[in-house]
């Protein structure tokens, strides 16, 4: 018998995400990042018969989580195991060329945080994994052990904006030149090795922004986002929204931004008397400014504390 994933995953803003879809029953709607199903349940619940829910996600254990969770709605949803990125891929593969709304939650989930094994957390001591989807070659062990001094520094303060970039990755070099670095705890040591003990006092873990830094690298997060927001926006129909929840600045930088120029119109120099680009905004703001946990969700689920909601509407 197959074991039973227990795949524990608090849905941040859950309440907030559902009203800014604005759910049309026969809607189609995409999920890019299924996780355990708990942003999903509430899309499907809102659809009628005719309604579609696309269910993404590049982890297989969420895959399998989140397709026990809304058996009762199987008829109307597909899953489907891939990057968020490839929701273009995706929906092309699946007949779909328009859909009415997507949320996309680039979070970690608790699951992956709290399951030893994946290696995700400074926490617990485990393998040196971080692979959101397992099928990937490159893991955090091999950053760790493979990447050059200046690579490794490149990662932490381009991802993590870590300040003791420099000094942690020179002490990984040193301990790695002993014996490979093959646990998250022994990762741990070296970083703590590196930082001046009065940084470390008070405030974040010592490794937190460093473990960041190799899980955005491992899984090319910030790569997919800008592309994967323009996509979605191409198959989105009028009135359609794409909502998404990001966890830190890096993330939040860049859905601000793309939102920001897919709903600016024309570019032209400012020297022109007319308009000559002839470019339109696609999108509009449905709110300028991020929507936030509220106290109640604060006091509740703690990790959605950084957590921030943005949300744009097709013209």
């Amino acid at each position: 018998m197959a074991q039973k994933i227990n795949f524990s995953h608090r849905s941040v803003l859950l309440d907030e995400c559902i009203e800014a879809l604005d759910i049309k029953p026969c809607g189609v709607y995409v999920d890019g990042t299924a996780g355990g199903g708990g942003h999903s349940l509430e899309i499907v619940k809102r659809l009628t018969e005719g309604g579609r829910l696309i269910a993404i996600d590049r982890d297989d254990a969420a895959i399998a989580a989140a397709t026990e969770r809304l058996r009762e709605y199987s008829d109307r949803v597909t899953f489907v195991r891939n990057n968020f990125s490839a929701v273009g891929d995706v929906c092309r593969e699946l007949g779909i060329d328009k859909i009415d709304g997507i949320l996309l939650d680039l979070g970690v989930s608790s699951y992956q945080l709290d399951t030893a094994e994946r290696g995700f957390t400074h926490n617990t001591d485990a393998p040196l994994d971080m692979r959101m989807d397992r099928r990937n070659a490159l893991d955090a062990y091999t950053v760790v052990n493979t990447y050059t001094q200046d690579e490794l520094k490149r990662v932490m303060w381009n991802y993590g904006e870590e300040k003791f970039a420099p000094k942690i990755a020179a002490a990984i070099v040193r301990r790695r030149e002993q014996k490979p670095i093959e646990s998250t705890g022994e990762l741990v040591d070296v970083i703590k090795s590196a930082i001046p003990a009065s940084a470390r006092e008070g405030g974040h873990h010592p490794a937190k922004r460093t473990f960041q830094a190799i899980r955005i690298e491992v899984n090319g997060e910030l790569d997919a986002i800008e592309p994967a927001i323009r996509d979605a926006v191409s198959l989105l129909g009028s009135g359609g929204r794409i909502a998404i929840i990001t966890f830190h600045s890096l993330e939040d930088r860049i859905v601000k931004q793309t939102y920001a120029d897919l709903a600016s119109g024309c570019n032209c120099p400012k020297s022109l008397p007319v308009c000559v680009c002839g470019r339109k905004p696609t999108v509009s703001l449905v709110n300028r400014k991020p929507i936030t946990p509220s106290e109640r969700e604060l006091e509740e689920n703690p990790r959605s504390r950084s957590s921030k909601l943005r949300v744009a509407e097709k013209i």
